[in-house]
């Protein structure tokens, strides 16, 4: 039995048109309209909270870093 020559033709790609950016926004402008956006305190509330936390974990990092760092000099 003779082995048989696959031809493989890719397929054709037409062009696609680039997206019409006028309906791209009215797109963008829609969705943001449906966003339920917070109000002033619930914002205020939310950033105090983050910066906390954030506050937190640096403090926490920072005890961890000092601790391995005397820790190394200890060793050396």
């Amino acid at each position: 039995m003779a082995k048989e020559k696959e031809t493989s033709k890719k397929p054709v790609v037409k062009d696609k048109k680039r997206p019409d950016i006028k309906k791209y926004f009215r797109g963008v402008i829609s969705e943001l309209k449906k966003v339920t956006w917070p109000s002033r305190k619930e914002l205020i509330n939310t950033t105090i909270v983050v910066l906390a936390f954030i506050l937190i974990f640096a403090v926490v990092v920072g005890i961890i870093d000092l601790g391995l760092g005397s820790l190394l000099d200890l060793i050396t």
